[in-house]
């Protein structure tokens, strides 16, 4: 196995991975604002960093992840008093939905998952030290960031900042690089406005100080890798950077990295534009998760990705097809034997896979090693050169494709049941499919064909269909 390279935002370049802490990556995951239900372009930026994820592990990697949840700032402090509800009761379903959705999406749950409103003594304490510092300046009960008093501001996202006019504030959470200036640390509260009694007085946090306190709570004061949207790098990351650095002295972060803009149909997703999609929208048009899941991760995370329902149906296609080659592994008769050549041809897929990870995780390469096996491996059965004893192989190099990629459990069905979205019974088990193989050729031996085929419609309502093999052997694979 070769070195890990991964593009660094700060740097702009790929550099060789090497932890702070031998044996162990410390990761932080900019989650998402419970304000709403994530949308697919929230979920393309978590489906990469949970690859990531799974690829260091796979390396020997203890992985110690955090990964927040905003729920307080300023769009959630207006929708809850609209509702006339608190900000814990307005967040709760969301929050909900978004654990939920995950699990869907085969996305493995950080070690710790936290919210902002959990942490407000967190954040005190760094605005102190800020305070401490000299890096703030109070406003009208808000206290700001001056980031005229930290020189690298801007290194991130390579913002000039030059011509900024001292003293000039921006109290809302997001805004763009030609609006860059001074920004809110703490935010005096409004009336009727829910705000924390604290001792750097009422009021309640600005966003970007949330992940930086607890980020440097659950990971220490420098960190190995910090994920998120290309959307985040300014003006969100950039003042976790500023708030960090200033207050330890220390480097926030060794490598950033950020996954670029989801498209829809060639447009910036948008309500306004009808092209704005959750994952609860997507099973609600009978997308499967795992189908969702190929597709999101099929396209390097620093590529722009065009989403389109037609990529999901070839998504869908793409993950039968790995299935599909499983089933008839396990369920086929071959010669028996073994062919030299299918060996050799595991060793190129795996060393290609990996080189394909290796190379800031370019998934596109490892997803063509894996189909490339695939293919070769069908029409070596097809053909008659492919013996029992290469079926171990096959299996064993699919595990561990899966273990990167988590696409080949058979759990959508029931996955959607869960959320509300399932139709019909439950997903036929292989063992049921097999009794109901096992009663249809019995039938036919019987030349009851009548039963034959009733049995055959049986396995037909329940997703599965059956091929009889020429010389004799059944083949069956799911709709």
């Amino acid at each position: 196995m070769g070195e890990i390279l991964l593009h660094n935002t700060l740097t702009n370049r790929k550099e060789p991975f090497v932890a702070l802490h031998p044996g162990e990556v410390r990761m932080y995951t900019c989650g998402p604002t419970v304000y709403d239900y994530a949308h697919i372009g929230n979920f393309r930026t978590f489906v990469f960093q949970d690859v990531l994820r799974r690829f260091l592990r796979s390396r020997g990697y203890r992985m110690l992840q955090a990964m927040n949840l905003t729920d307080v700032d300023d769009r959630i402090i207006q929708n809850a008093a609209a509702a006339g509800v608190s900000i814990r009761t307005y967040t709760e379903k969301y929050v909900a939905a978004f654990l939920e959705d995950i699990q869907a999406l085969n996305i493995e749950t950080p070690e710790h998952v936290v919210r902002a409103t959990d942490h407000i003594p967190d954040m005190v304490k760094l605005i102190e030290a800020l305070q401490k510092k000299g890096m703030t300046y109070d406003g009208e009960g808000s206290i700001y960031y001056s980031i005229a008093r930290f020189p690298a501001y801007g290194k991130l996202s390579k913002i000039d900042v030059t011509g900024i006019r001292a003293g000039a504030r921006v109290d809302v959470d997001l805004y763009e690089k030609a609006d860059a200036r001074d920004f809110a640390l703490w935010k005096a509260p409004k009336p009727g406005e829910f705000f924390w009694e604290t001792a750097i007085g009422p009021g309640r946090p600005g966003w970007h100080i949330e992940c930086a306190a607890m980020a440097m709570k659950y990971l220490g004061e420098t960190i190995d890798i910090h994920t998120g949207g290309v959307d985040l790098m300014f003006p969100h990351h950039e003042n976790e950077i500023a708030e960090s650095e200033a207050a330890t002295g220390k480097p926030f972060v060794r490598t950033w990295m950020h996954a670029e803009h989801l498209l829809v149909d060639g447009e910036k997703m948008s309500k306004s534009v009808g092209n704005f999609y959750t994952l609860r929208d997507l099973f609600s048009r009978g997308f499967k998760p795992s189908t969702i899941r190929f597709l999101l991760l099929s396209v390097p995370y620093r590529r722009q990705f065009n989403f389109t329902m037609e990529g999901l149906k070839q998504a869908s296609s793409s993950v039968d097809r790995m299935r599909n080659l499983i089933t008839r592994l396990r369920t086929e008769k071959f010669p028996p034997g073994q062919n030299p050549e299918i060996e050799k041809r595991i060793a190129v897929a795996l060393e290609d896979f990996e080189k394909g990870l290796e190379d800031d995780l370019n998934t596109s390469v490892a997803l063509a090693a894996v189909f490339d096996l695939l293919r070769e491996v069908n029409t070596s059965i097809d053909r008659g050169r492919f013996h029992q004893g290469d079926v171990a192989g096959i299996l064993e190099a699919t595990l561990k494709f899966d273990a990167i990629f988590a696409l080949l459990s058979t759990d959508d069905d029931e996955k959607l049941r869960q959320l509300g979205f399932g139709v019909g019974g439950a997903e036929m088990s292989e063992e049921a499919i097999a009794e109901l193989i096992e009663a249809r050729e019995t039938a036919r031996k019987r030349r009851d064909f009548k039963k034959a085929d009733e049995v055959r419609q049986q396995l037909a309502d329940g997703g599965i269909i059956v091929e009889d093999i020429r010389g004799g052997g059944v083949r069956w694979k799911r709709k």
